[in-house]
């Protein structure tokens, strides 16, 4: 298994940089290159899974981000709430799953709803995680608040069972939350530096991301949080293990 757990693999969210596409900062679109089968089969497993129109859009908007950057697809197929009673051979049957953005609890149950921590192990192909799926994809996950109220939710849960791609904590889009208030409190100094106390989270602006192969490398601008201190882990179009 190959696994790349991006902020965002088509730019920047806040629109600060105009990317069509994929992103290639940091050699994303080479380095995915490396591993792309031929007519490759695909699915992207939805992180709001019963808003089918949504859904749809976003299938259909990554099949043609894909295919505009002549990677080779036989099919790019949708798991959603419509589509998920399938066996973990019939998804190993893929060369590559995407692991959609989105809300991270949401996203959490509908992959528990699934089996897919358990369906997925073994895997032989290429996992793409962005945003929420990212985060989704380490062993314990760290669910940063972010809708409002939840920060000040005390039933809220920060810690929850992932797909233990990665025992690492990956939190994105730094670049567009980090001075963003929530609940009446500052998001990175008030909460998540708090949340930080032993453990430790690399921080992703979009354009950066880890891969895993044989080894857990980050590529470009991201941070290292851990006991309440941030300091820069890499620097742009440079990578460094992990």
């Amino acid at each position: 298994m190959v696994v790349f757990l991006t902020s965002s693999p088509t730019g920047p969210l806040d629109g600060s940089r105009k990317v069509d596409g994929l992103d290639k900062k940091n050699h994303f679109v080479e380095q995915l290159r490396k591993y792309w089968k031929d007519n490759s089969k695909c699915c992207i497993i939805a992180a709001s899974p019963d808003q089918y129109h949504i859904n749809d859009e976003m299938c259909d908007f990554f099949r043609n981000v894909f295919v505009k950057e002549d990677f080779s697809i036989q099919c790019f197929d949708l798991i959603d709430r419509r589509y998920c009673n399938f066996t973990k051979e019939q998804l190993h049957c893929y060369d590559v799953i995407i692991l959609g953005g989105g809300h991270v609890p949401t996203q959490n149950q509908f992959f528990k709803d699934i089996s897919l921590r358990e369906k997925i192990e073994g895997f032989n192909g290429i996992v793409i995680g962005i945003s929420a799926g990212s985060m989704n994809s380490a062993d314990l996950v760290y669910c940063q608040p972010e809708e409002d109220g939840e920060a000040i939710d005390l039933s809220f849960q920060r810690w929850i069972t992932g797909l233990n791609l990665t025992k690492t904590n990956i939190i994105p889009h730094y670049q567009m939350v980090k001075d963003r208030y929530l609940d009446g409190m500052r998001l990175y100094e008030d909460i998540t530096y708090q949340d930080s106390m032993n453990h430790q989270f690399i921080i992703l602006v979009d354009g950066s991301y880890v891969l895993i192969n044989d080894k857990e490398t980050v590529y470009g601008e991201s941070y290292l949080l851990t006991d309440g201190h941030i300091q820069l882990l890499c620097h742009e179009n440079e990578s460094k293990v992990i």
